[in-house]
């Protein structure tokens, strides 16, 4: 399969619906999420394509704090991992180029700082 380059808001849509499938399906990740967004996942994917959209694409569509939703979830190193895994898994399955590479820094780091932010959280509660 040719794998193609991130370059609309069509490929952030199938970047973000891909991995989200992958993730409400997920032993570790699942029951989180679903437990969490319930019956709004179509709100949420709506807040992921405008997410992605303005850090991949330089389209200023997303407004907001993406920590905040996280600040209070259960969430450990290991969830931050296989979320990291399903990610690039995604990524690597469709996509090739400049914006793939960029899209797995970008998860890394915020992968990275929310872990910090929890555990900060969880050991001053």
């Amino acid at each position: 399969m040719n794998k193609k380059k991130i370059a609309t808001v069509e490929d952030v849509r199938l970047m973000v619906d891909t991995f989200y499938e992958e993730v409400r399906k997920d032993a570790l990740l699942g029951p989180i999420f679903n437990q969490v967004i319930q019956d709004r996942w179509p709100e949420h994917l709506e807040k992921m394509y405008r997410f992605w959209q303005t850090v991949l694409l330089q389209e200023h569509t997303y407004k907001g704090s993406p920590f905040a939703p996280h600040a209070r979830l259960p969430l450990q190193a290991v969830h931050f991992e296989r979320w990291k895994l399903l990610f690039f898994t995604t990524l690597d399955g469709l996509f090739d180029g400049e914006k793939e590479e960029e899209a797995k820094f970008r998860a890394s780091k915020m992968a990275e700082m929310f872990q910090l932010k929890i555990a900060f959280i969880q050991q001053h509660t």
